[in-house]
């Protein structure tokens, strides 16, 4: 991704009025298009010979602030086009300022490492004559304004000012809105997960005053609100609707979870698909998580000889019906993975931004059915629990996302929440392995593939055969490099591995 400077607009410029004063930012970006013109740069003609005041550009539709990490040039530098000038963190990348054209770094205003920085703000002076440069060395951003405040019909100059207050009172009445209508908040990713890692909920149902860009709320605006003081003024003005709205929901929700989809709806080539509110909050989730979390990704092969014997010595004891299958294969690997978190606690953890919360719980969210029915439901204290209560609660959401006459998603335990860990199993579709989304706040996930016969070393040294047959099982586990390090991911593999084909320690 790489932000642009346009010279030829400077040339233009200079041969104009302030009022008709322009810039223009390019983006470009390899993994994806993005395009737009920011109005960020501003040109001021005073005492100073010509020159660009540059701001904190907007590298996404999402983005309202960031901190510059690095100024790859000094004051009086020269850049060519493909230069990089600064190097600017936001709260999904680290991006490179690059110019289009040439010139010369007069004043940097604003530091490395200065700290968030809102877009438009101005941090950087250019100039095409490097002689120009020694003029900018006592320039400061208020010494520019009173040029642009004297010109009577210049009315866009002074708006980057005023935006902060003006957008205030404007959300103010929104978010009040939004949690009886429905209607959309907007906010960023960020505020969204934390809005639900602090416990208030979906953020369109919180009383938030947003003041970012156009009201946005912002991931500050998350921090700094108060439950308990923030809905006061809105319940005085609507007491009776406020009163009513906790009888309102527990029938609303249930009414939504039971209300069919609408048909699909058949366009020229194409069909278009309802989703459920279930299915669309996960993939909200997942997009996120994608966009915050550094993943990486460790895989290794298990042997499920030892492991499928004790399944089918704990089955044989036990009297089951013929609806009852018994303790899966899944089963026995959820709980070894919980068996490794009490090994390796370091994985079972979350990244809290300033701090890391390391959970005494093991809960799983265990994924389940496909397409438009796919679901997580939490496996709560996987650790502490024996076999067979967690293989009921994984045939009990298995049986509501299957459909079973007579299954409610609300009686299923921790249908819909998110644990500390997730595990996928993908084998059922033939898949040897996968590197799965880590859903945020967890700091790994793991994805099961296949199991099948392969041909392996034979480590029985007593044999004169060198190689055997033997049922394996390729793991992937997916961590937050910002929790959990190389190192640690490796160690917990490593305890998975010994649990499964040692499944007797799933047992103390």
């Amino acid at each position: 991704m790489a932000m642009s400077l346009g010279r030829t607009a400077l040339a233009r410029a200079a041969r104009r009025s302030l009022s008709s004063s322009s810039s223009r930012y390019n983006i470009n970006n390899n993994a994806s298009i993005l395009g737009g013109a920011f109005n960020n740069n501003s040109r001021w003609f005073s005492s100073y010979p010509p020159h660009e005041v540059v701001g904190m550009p907007s590298l996404s539709p999402t983005m309202e602030s960031g901190t510059i990490a690095a100024w790859n040039l000094g004051e009086g530098d020269s850049f060519n086009a493909g230069d990089s000038i600064c190097t600017v963190e936001t709260d999904k990348a680290t991006v490179d300022f690059e110019a289009q054209d040439e010139g010369v770094v007069a004043k940097i205003i604003v530091q490395a490492g200065g700290g968030e920085i809102p877009c438009g703000t101005p941090i950087l002076v250019t100039v095409e004559d490097e002689a120009d440069v020694p003029s900018f060395k006592d320039f400061v951003v208020e010494a520019a304004a009173p040029p642009a405040a004297a010109a009577p019909v210049e009315e866009a100059a002074p708006t980057p000012a005023p935006t902060p207050v003006a957008a205030a009172p404007t959300p103010a009445a929104a978010p009040a809105a939004a949690a009886p209508t429905g209607e959309r908040v907007l906010a960023s990713p960020r505020a969204h997960t934390l809005a639900k890692e602090k416990g208030y909920g979906e953020i369109s149902a919180l009383r938030i005053v947003g003041t970012g860009p156009g009201g946005r709320i912002i991931a500050q605006d998350v921090l700094e609100y108060d439950p308990s003081s923030a809905p006061a003024p809105v319940v005085a003005e609507t007491t009776t609707a406020a009163a009513a709205t906790p009888a309102a929901a527990a029938p609303a929700a249930a009414a939504a979870a039971s209300t069919p989809l609408p048909e699909p709806v058949q366009g020229p080539g194409y069909t278009d698909y309802s989703l459920p509110t279930s299915a669309m909050e996960l993939a909200s989730r997942l997009h996120t998580s994608k966009q915050n979390v550094p993943h990486y990704y460790l895989s290794i092969d298990l042997s499920l000889e030892s492991l499928m014997e004790l399944r089918s010595s704990l089955n044989s004891t036990m009297k089951l019906d013929e609806n009852d299958g018994g303790i899966s294969v899944n089963d026995l690997l959820m709980k070894a993975a919980a068996a490794a978190m009490k090994t390796v606690p370091a994985a079972n953890a979350s990244w809290m931004e300033n701090f890391i919360r390391v959970y005494d719980s093991v809960d799983i969210n265990v994924v389940v059915g496909n397409g438009s029915s796919l679901y997580a439901p939490v496996i709560r204290d996987a650790g502490r629990r024996g076999l067979k209560a967690l293989s009921d609660d994984v045939a009990a959401a298995t049986a509501v996302v299957e459909g079973e006459e007579g299954s409610d998603p609300t009686t299923v335990p921790g249908f819909g929440d998110v644990g500390t860990f997730t595990m996928v199993n993908l084998g059922m579709f033939g898949v040897k392995s996968a590197a799965p989304i880590i859903r945020e706040p967890q700091a790994c996930a793991l994805a099961l593939g296949v199991i099948e016969n392969r041909i392996v070393p034979n480590d029985d040294a007593d044999s004169e055969e060198i190689y055997k047959e033997s049922v394996m099982m390729t793991a992937t586990l997916s961590c937050d490099h910002r929790v959990v390090d190389g190192a640690v991911g490796a160690q917990w593999l490593s305890a998975f591995k010994n649990h499964v084909e040692n499944p007797v320690t799933l047992l103390l």
